[in-house]
């Protein structure tokens, strides 16, 4: 039989399936399942700065109405930030004493706001590792082209330097030289790279005349552009990789690691085809590298990356050209 194992953040793996961050990991039942089906390791539920900032401001709005002074303020930000972490905290502590798989902490960040005192308590509270998940939209034309850049790089160096368990970093692909970006911060000590955060997708009810959220779950074609950059950055980061994205089944799973991801996360799968879906990719994976004659992952990770291919244009835009020329 297959030996699925795999070390991903300096953790040994039971296979390269990771439940990622969501609402499916923000309690201990949901877990629980997660490992019965064959999850290798979960992500927690984020930590939001936004949702945390938000409860301030509400407090601040209606504090200011009944005439609070400062010091007040700085009691209920102390209350709020302490609230928030050991619910989260508690969460770990649980999650620990009930699974054997690890337990990675999540914080979903676009400063540097004292996320180093978050960090450094998932750590006291056992988390095996910390990924955070840096949303900065590229949306702001006054920001200089280098300032996610920066901000990424600055928000790592802070949380770095406060703890001692592995770190992964999961970016959004909106960046003017995203090779260069990605090859930066995996040189910036972390332990991984998750490829690729998903941002708030619009839509627009022309009969309300609203706007609403849509898109929120992937679609098995949006793989395409995970598997891209995977394939590239394999073997030209100081880091693992982790494909995020797209991922629904077992042909995913593969797909990936022939393109050099030592890990996958899922979410989207998970909310369309319940847990369980994880047992049935594992099925597939293993019966795939059974027939193939894989007798563990390495034998064949980032076989197609670009790094191995014999033509490295297969991922640039030329192969778009030559797939239409002539068809139209």
């Amino acid at each position: 039989m297959a030996n699925l194992t795999t070390t991903y953040l300096g953790l040994q793996l039971k296979n390269p399936i990771i439940a990622a961050s969501s609402g499916l990991t923000e309690n201990l039942k949901s877990i629980k399942e997660l490992e019965k089906n064959g999850a290798a390791a979960i992500v927690l539920k984020s930590i939001f700065e936004e949702e945390i900032t938000h409860e301030y401001e509400a407090l601040a709005k209606e504090a200011d109405n009944l005439g609070y002074n400062a010091e007040h303020m700085d009691y209920f930000d102390y209350q709020i930030r302490e609230k928030n972490i050991t619910r989260y905290t508690q969460l770990i502590k649980e999650a620990k004493a009930e699974v054997d798989i690890p337990i990675i902490a999540s914080i979903n960040c676009f400063s540097t706001h004292e996320w180093e005192y978050f960090a450094k308590n998932c750590e006291k509270a056992g988390a095996d590792a910390l990924e955070l998940n840096i949303s900065i939209s590229p949306s702001d034309t006054e920001l200089e082209s280098n300032f996610a850049e920066k901000k990424h790089l600055a928000i790592i160096e802070k949380i770095k330097n406060n703890i001692n368990i592995p770190l992964s970093i999961k970016i959004s692909p909106y960046f003017s030289n995203l090779a260069t970006v990605i090859q930066k911060i995996s040189k910036s000590g972390i332990d991984g790279l998750v490829l690729f955060n998903r941002f708030f997708s619009p839509d627009f009810d022309i009969d309300k005349l609203e706007i609403n959220s849509s898109f929120i779950l992937s679609n098995p074609d949006e793989i395409a552009l995970s598997l891209r950059w995977v394939s590239i950055m394999s073997k030209k980061v100081d880091c693992d990789l982790a494909a995020s994205t797209g991922i629904h089944d077992g042909e995913g799973v593969i797909k990936q690691i022939l393109a050099g991801a030592n890990a996958v996360q899922l979410a989207s799968a998970l909310y369309k085809n319940g847990t369980t879906i994880i047992t049935d990719m594992l099925k597939m994976l293993e019966e795939w590298m059974d027939k193939k004659g894989f007798d563990n992952l390495e034998q064949y990770r980032g076989l197609l990356s670009q790094a191995a291919s014999s033509d490295p244009a297969m991922d640039d835009r030329v192969q778009f050209m030559k797939y239409f020329s002539g068809k139209f």
